[in-house]
């Protein structure tokens, strides 16, 4: 049996990487900052996970003396680690990159066979912004480290398209540019499974999208359709999106670089080689039954 570390295993993703280690036999060690979160059903609808989980390590990649141990005994190492809605003062710079080092650094001197990790679709487009230039840094450590790997990159989570159906069913759906550039945007169960066949598989980059190509413009009106509502989209052109993200970026740095990138991604097609078979209108659907159901 081999023993896989998940790094990120609280998150969207790794929620769903937890469940399919599991599920093909692995023995799980999950890296968390906040057990708890392990236990409950996520906001974008990614299961609990403690009961599949046989060792959890309570520990911070940004805290390199939490973390003593963390690969004793591991065959493979899976990470996803990156800042997405931390609202403490660390940077991409220190988790993005150097969280994913501490880990690699401490898998090279133990029995670590191979490193998954979960960067950018289409990077080289966008390492002038700093969220994808931690990202690509720790690639380039992870490939001159001799020890075997794969770079997974996905287009987009089916929890980054969530903010649309939030807007829409406020009333209003506020887009960048004219909506017409293409996504297919993959959901975490598919993605996981991606996750796990690089274990065995043999490429070093990994594109991976979701089985359905979207317009952001048929994302918004597939958001609104969720509610039955008409739709009202607000088109809001780039170069003054770009300017609010100047306007807050002295208040809050890291929400102005995730928004830049957003930005930049959204002005050009991200499609990749298609697998997987949910659909973003389904899991619109469960998403939007969950939040009436709270509410």
């Amino acid at each position: 049996m081999l023993r896989v570390l998940i790094a990120g295993s609280t998150g969207y993703l790794g929620k769903f990487v937890v469940r399919e280690f599991k599920k093909r036999g692995y023995w799980v060690r999950a890296l968390a900052r906040n057990p708890k979160k392990l236990e409950q059903i996520g906001p974008f609808l990614e299961p609990a996970v403690r009961g599949q989980i046989d060792e959890i390590f309570v520990g911070e990649v940004a805290k390199p003396e939490t973390l003593h141990g963390l690969c004793d005994g591991i065959d493979i190492v899976f990470s996803s680690i990156g800042i997405t809605r931390q609202k403490d003062k660390l940077t991409y710079r220190d988790v993005d990159y150097q969280g994913n080092k501490n880990i690699l650094d401490i898998a090279l001197t133990k029995s670590v066979k191979k490193f998954i990790y979960v960067s950018v679709f289409n990077a080289h487009m966008f390492e002038y912004l700093e969220i994808v230039k931690a990202h690509e840094d720790f690639v380039r450590d992870l490939q001159d480290s001799g020890l075997e790997y794969a770079i997974i990159r996905p287009t987009g989570y089916f929890s980054d398209m969530s903010e649309s159906l939030k807007m829409a069913k406020s009333g209003r759906v506020y887009m960048i540019g004219d909506g017409g550039n293409r996504i297919n945007p993959i959901h975490g169960a598919d993605l996981a499974a991606v996750c796990v066949d690089a274990v065995t598989g043999k490429e070093h980059e990994i594109p991976v999208g979701g089985p359905v190509i979207y317009s952001l413009k048929e994302i918004a009106e597939l958001a609104f359709a969720t509610f039955g509502k008409n739709p009202k989209i607000t088109l809001i052109p780039p170069w003054l999106a770009r300017l609010a993200t100047r306007v807050i970026r002295p208040f809050n740095k890291q929400m102005s670089d995730l928004a830049e990138f957003f930005i930049a991604a959204g002005q050009g097609d991200g499609v990749a080689p298609a697998i997987g078979r949910h659909t973003l209108g389904s899991y619109y659907q469960e998403l939007a039954s969950r939040w009436l159901k709270e509410n």
